[in-house]
C-alpha cells in the first residue's frame, strides 16, 4: 500500500483471509514458505503464528495510512481445526487484537456477528456422546479499533457534512448493538469454481452499515483485502471515496460486472432506508404520538435534533476512468417521493405505507372485536398522521 500517503484514510473496513481455515492455506503458503513447512510437520501453533505475521504487515500499514481519529473495522472469525489428531480452536480475533494494540490502536467495543450460515444439525466432535462433542462456531467478530483520539470535526463545513451523514434514531438502536443477528452470511454464487473457493465475501449490508456508522460523506474508505469489491460498492452507495487492494486478479471481472448495476442497486437501497423510516414514523405515531423534530431536506418527522439535516444522495452516473478506477456523480436533491411539504399531497411512498398501517389496524380491530377501518385511518390515527406528516 505504498501508494497511499500516511494519515489520509478515514476508515478501514475489511476481512482478511482467516488463518487456520483450510481454504486459505494456499494463499498463506505463497506468502511464506515456512507456513507450508509448518503445516506439513503438523505444527498447528507455528503455522497459526506465521500466518498472523503475514497479516501483521497489513495492520501496520493500516495504522500508517489512517488519519488521527480514523477507525479500522476488521471482520474476522476464529478457526477450529484438527492437526495430528488434536482438535482445537485457533483464536484469530484475539491474535489480531493483540498485535493492533501493540502498534498503538485503541480498542473500542467490538461487535459479535451471529452468522447464521451453518445448519442447526451440523454437529462437531462426538455427536450426542460426552465429553468429546464441541460447540459449533456460528459467530464472527468485528473488531473496532481507533488510531489516536476521537475524531474532531472543527470547521463549519466539516460539522455540516457530519450532520448530513447522520443516521436515523431507530437505525442507531439497531446498528450500535454489540450483537448483530439480522445479517446473514453471504451465499457464494460465483460462476468460477476456483474464485468461489477463495472468496470470503461478507454481505453488502455489513460493509454499508459500518461505513455509515464510522465515516462521513466524502471520506476515504480503504479495504486492503478487496475480494469481490463489497466494501467499495458500499462506499459508493454511501457517497464515500474508496480505495481497494486485491492480489488475486481473478476477482477483477467480478468487480467490473458489479459496476454495471451500481446506480440502480444503490438507489434502491437508499429508497429502502427511507421507506423503513416512514414505517417507523407511522408506527411511532400510532403508539406514542407525534415526533418532536422535522428533517429539513425532506420535511418528515425524526426523533432527534441530530437527524434534522440527514440527506441521501442518489447515484446519477458512473464513469470508468481507467482499468482500476471509477468516478461516481451524485445528486444533491432529496428524493421527491419522500419529500413532504406543507399543504402538499401525500407522496406515493407514504400512501403505500399508510395502507400497510391500515391493514395492521384492521387486523388488531378484528382480533379485539373493534370497528374496522374502512379504507382509511381512524380519525385519531388520521389526525396524528396529518399533524406529523403534512
Amino acid at each position: 500500500m505504498e501508494e497511499v500517503s500516511p494519515n489520509t484514510v478515514n476508515l478501514v473496513v475489511t476481512s482478511p483471509p482467516y488463518p487456520m481455515i483450510e481454504m486459505w492455506d494456499e494463499i498463506f503458503c505463497k506468502q511464506n514458505h515456512d507456513i507450508k513447512n509448518a503445516l506439513e510437520k503438523k505444527d498447528g501453533r507455528l503455522a497459526f503464528e506465521l500466518m498472523h505475521k503475514e497479516l501483521d504487515k497489513i495492520w501496520n500499514e493500516i495504522y500508517r495510512v489512517l488519519d488521527d481519529g480514523g477507525i479500522a473495522c476488521i471482520n474476522i472469525g476464529d478457526a477450529t481445526r484438527t492437526i495430528n489428531g488434536n482438535f482445537q480452536l485457533y483464536s484469530n480475533h484475539s491474535r489480531i487484537l493483540h498485535h493492533c494494540l501493540k502498534i498503538g490502536f485503541n480498542n473500542l467495543p467490538a461487535i459479535i456477528w451471529r452468522k447464521q450460515t451453518n445448519a442447526p444439525n451440523k454437529f462437531m466432535g462426538s455427536g450426542m456422546l460426552p465429553a468429546g462433542a464441541y460447540v459449533t462456531l456460528e459467530h464472527e467478530f468485528i473488531l473496532i479499533l481507533r488510531k489516536g483520539n476521537k475524531r474532531a470535526f472543527t470547521t463549519e463545513s466539516e460539522k455540516f457534512k457530519r450532520q448530513q451523514s447522520s443516521f436515523f434514531w431507530e437505525e442507531r438502536n439497531n446498528w450500535f448493538s454489540d450483537v448483530w443477528m439480522d445479517l446473514k452470511g453471504t451465499t457464494q454464487q460465483l460462476n468460477h469454481k476456483k474464485v468461489r473457493e477463495r472468496s470470503g465475501e461478507y454481505p453488502f449490508d455489513l460493509a454499508y452499515r459500518l461505513i455509515n456508522m464510522y465515516s462521513a460523506k466524502g471520506d476515504i474508505v480503504l479495504d486492503p483485502y478487496l475480494g469481490t469489491g463489497t466494501t467499495m460498492i458500499a462506499a459508493m452507495a454511501s457517497c464515500r471515496n474508496s480505495i481497494g487492494f486485491e492480489i488475486d486478479s481473478s476477482f477483477r471481472q467480478i468487480i467490473m460486472s458489479k459496476m454495471s448495476n451500481i446506480v440502480n442497486f444503490s438507489n434502491a437501497h437508499i429508497q429502502d432506508r427511507l421507506r423503513k423510516h416512514f414505517e417507523f414514523v407511522l408506527n411511532r405515531i400510532e403508539t406514542h404520538g407525534e415526533l418532536k423534530y422535522i428533517n429539513e431536506p425532506y420535511g418528515f418527522p425524526v426523533m432527534t435534533r441530530q437527524e434534522k439535516q440527514i440527506i441521501f444522495n442518489n447515484l446519477e452516473h458512473i464513469e470508468k476512468k481507467d482499468d482500476s478506477s471509477f468516478e461516481i456523480s451524485y445528486s444533491e436533491i432529496p428524493q421527491k417521493d419522500f419529500c413532504i411539504k406543507k399543504d402538499s399531497e401525500i407522496p406515493k411512498a407514504i400512501e403505500e405505507i399508510e395502507k400497510e398501517i391500515i391493514l395492521r389496524i384492521n387486523n388488531r380491530a378484528h382480533q379485539s372485536s373493534k370497528a374496522m377501518v374502512k379504507g382509511r385511518l381512524s380519525t385519531q390515527e388520521k389526525d396524528l398522521f396529518e399533524k406529523n406528516l403534512l
